[in-house]
């Protein structure tokens, strides 16, 4: 116990003998309103829930398998079976959409991704699955080729290496009604192909799918961000680079470009990739569209924050939840992630404050 001194008499006296600083003049403090955190949460502008979340699952053949994917830590390909137990899961903490991406064995690879339109291939048996077990499930078909091509990239090439557009879109086209006849409620070209969304509607429309919608990934960028995907998908390009169809990560007016194209062509949605580095697209993208707009937190951006975390540099579980606010404030109305299942966890136990 501290017993009062002379000296802290001495003291105290001394000070409140010296002239004080004049009270500040601020009839506005905005600190009042952070107060407190009931304060706060009352006052709180953007919050997410399960529900604004997309789930990207990566399928594989075969049954009980389920690979760790080394540059994604907690992220896991899984056959079938594990896939729909991993959806209950899902669904349960209120996370009603998935996007399914298929890994296929390197043998069922070839140059023009054949097996992509091979009925009862991996992904439609995948796709007719989820819908099949939850139907109530949004089920989500990614629309590209490089996971069947064997030189991943996503269209067909040429004798000189050089992605075919026309044909590619054609088979893109395919894949699309096959899927919808799977049962996808959404097919969501990522190809970056010129003129593929109009393609796939009329052949959905003339095969009867007029109810299945397109989630367009409409502005996206040629980004180093997407390395751990690739790792997941094994689908890595063997020569050249996906820039001659995929956008320049400098540019911002070419991407309003693609999405007003893409709007016109009659896709129902449109998807920004990656989403935390191109958070100024989004919010340009936002303004200038009433269509639904979502945010994609790819696989490097996803990793980053938990490689940081393993090595205790920063607070993993902050650091996630602060990159999904700052998708969502900048205009997401979902956002695909690979952290939706333990960020929905954590927002069911009233963790909504960033």
């Amino acid at each position: 116990m501290h017993t009062t001194t002379d000296s802290d008499v001495s003291n105290a006296a001394t000070w409140i003998r010296q002239p004080q600083p004049p009270l500040i003049d601020l009839p506005k403090r905005p600190r009042r309103n952070r107060k407190s955190p009931a304060m706060r949460a009352l006052l709180q502008e953007t919050r997410l829930h399960p529900s604004n979340f997309v789930a990207p699952l990566f399928v594989i053949d075969g049954k009980a398998q389920k690979q760790p994917i080394n540059s994604m830590p907690g992220v896991y390909r899984l056959s079938i079976d594990l896939l729909l137990k991993e959806v209950e899961i899902l669904l349960n903490l209120g996370i009603k959409a998935v996007d399914l991406f298929p890994v296929m064995a390197s043998e069922d690879k070839d140059a023009w991704g054949t097996v992509a339109l091979q009925e009862n291939n991996l992904f439609l048996r995948a796709i007719a699955a989820l819908k099949t077990e939850f139907p109530e499930l949004c089920v989500m078909a990614d629309i590209a080729l490089d996971p069947f091509t064997s030189h991943g990239h996503d269209g067909v090439v040429n004798e000189t290496g050089d992605v075919i557009n026309d044909e590619t879109v054609a088979i893109l086209a395919q894949l699309s009604v096959l899927a919808a006849a799977a049962g996808a409620d959404v097919v969501a070209p990522s190809d970056m192909m010129d003129g593929r969304i109009g393609s796939i509607r009329m052949a959905l429309d003339q095969a009867g799918f007029v109810d299945v919608s397109i989630l367009a990934y409409a502005a996206k960028y040629a980004s180093a961000f997407y390395g751990p995907f690739r790792e997941a998908l094994s689908s890595a390009p063997k020569f050249g680079n996906k820039k001659t169809y995929q956008l320049n990560p400098a540019n911002a007016r070419e991407a309003l470009i693609e999405c007003a194209l893409d709007e016109y062509e009659a896709a129902d949605m449109l998807l920004i990739k990656p989403a935390l580095a191109y958070l100024d697209i989004i919010a340009k993208v936002r303004e200038r569209t009433d269509l639904p707009v979502g945010g994609y937190h790819v696989s490097g951006e996803y990793a980053m924050v938990k490689a940081a975390a393993l090595n205790g540099w920063i607070d993993g579980d902050r650091v996630m939840k602060e990159c999904l606010y700052a998708i969502k404030r900048a205009g997401a109305d979902f956002i695909f992630t690979y952290a939706a299942r333990e960020m929905a966890e954590r927002l069911l136990k009233g963790d909504d404050c960033p």
